[in-house]
């Protein structure tokens, strides 16, 4: 055979091999997508105190492990102690000042029982004085004055009776429904909330991490000051929407670690995400940006897909975040399912080399 016919040939070969990865790539992307953008991912809580001070004790160490509720670390509690005493002063000064105006009150009644009887006196004697000046026995001043004393002995027990009110008010109900020993407990609460505050706990169980503290640094309320790496985690992929098309909630997938070489774990699709940053619009007051190309074939969008693992889910535990992963799709069976999962056997071992 000439040589022009051996390279004839080759060509050939090389044109016929281009053409079937060519064709086996397009398939392979609708029916047994792949996708390197893949990491295992934990949610992180961050950790900030809720009251300002100045940090006294650290409890734990970076990347050491804690527990829901565990204290983390503490801020100088003697303000807030003295909060405290200062509201327990408040709620002794609310009971104090009930009895003092229960006793205001026994008195003003007291005065209003006094004047009524002075008023049914002045009114016997307004009577008496009617009587005789109907005679001409007294003078017609005697009975001015008379009923001028009555008038104002009226109004002494409406001015108590007043009074008798005005104490009632302050004072409010009796036992927990009375007003200002609410606000005095209230007052006492929010400062015991306080000093409760001042041991900053994790809300989660997890490992903490970036730990920014040591005693003597002042913690602001409200400033992240470390974070806590949740235990539970998932497998994120991103895919072309294309590549998306046949995958439903629950179909098989594989998952290559670049951790675990050479092994080949099988997860299920969970859930794939409703929107992606792109797609959301702020409602800011400014108007449509619109994106300007002028490419024939624009960068194709990525959506992102959660997996959990089915033989072995609790590994993502003592995986980091942020570990990356190949996650290989199945959503179709037969020929497709067997070459996926032989694609991924291949992509597990090549970890070894990279």
């Amino acid at each position: 055979m000439a040589p022009d016919q051996i390279f004839k040939r080759w060509v050939h070969i090389a044109l016929a091999i281009f053409a079937l990865s060519f064709v086996y790539f397009l398939c392979a992307d609708l029916w047994m997508p792949i996708s390197t953008q893949s990491r295992v991912l934990h949610p992180v809580v961050n950790i900030s105190a809720k009251v300002s001070g100045q940090v006294q004790v650290v409890h734990v160490q970076n990347n050491e492990s804690v527990k829901k509720g565990q204290i983390l670390f503490s801020v100088d509690k003697r303000p807030y102690m003295l909060a405290v005493d200062k509201a327990k002063l408040a709620v002794e000064s609310a009971a104090q000042t009930n009895i003092e105006l229960d006793a205001s009150i026994a008195a003003a009644q007291a005065k209003v029982a006094a004047s009524q009887a002075d008023v049914d006196e002045l009114e016997l004697e307004v009577e008496r004085v009617e009587n005789l000046i109907k005679s001409n026995t007294v003078s017609r001043q005697l009975y001015d004055q008379t009923k001028a004393n009555y008038r104002a002995a009226q109004a002494q027990v409406a001015a108590v009776k007043a009074d008798v009110v005005k104490y009632q008010a302050q004072r409010g109900h009796n036992g927990n429904k009375n007003l200002l020993l609410r606000q005095a407990e209230n007052a006492l609460e929010s400062a015991q909330l306080q000093l409760f505050y001042a041991d900053v706990r994790s809300e989660v169980s997890g490992h903490i991490t970036n730990l920014q503290l040591s005693p003597g640094n002042y913690a602001q309320a409200g400033s992240p000051v470390a974070a806590v790496v949740v235990e539970k985690g998932d497998v994120v992929a991103d895919f072309r929407e294309k590549s998306l098309n046949h995958v439903r909630i629950g179909n098989e997938a594989s998952v290559v670690f670049d951790a675990f070489p050479g092994r080949v774990f099988i997860a299920k699709v969970v859930s794939i995400d409703a929107g992606i940053k792109d797609g959301q619009m702020s409602a800011n007051g400014t108007l449509a940006d619109p994106e300007n190309s002028d490419r024939w074939v624009r960068d194709a969008q990525y959506m992102r897909t959660h997996l959990a693992l089915i033989d072995q889910p609790t590994l993502l535990q003592s995986m980091p975040s942020g570990a990356r992963a190949t996650v290989q799709l199945l959503p179709i069976g037969g020929l497709a399912s067997w070459l996926g999962k032989a694609q991924a056997h291949v992509i597990s071992v090549i970890h070894y080399i990279y």
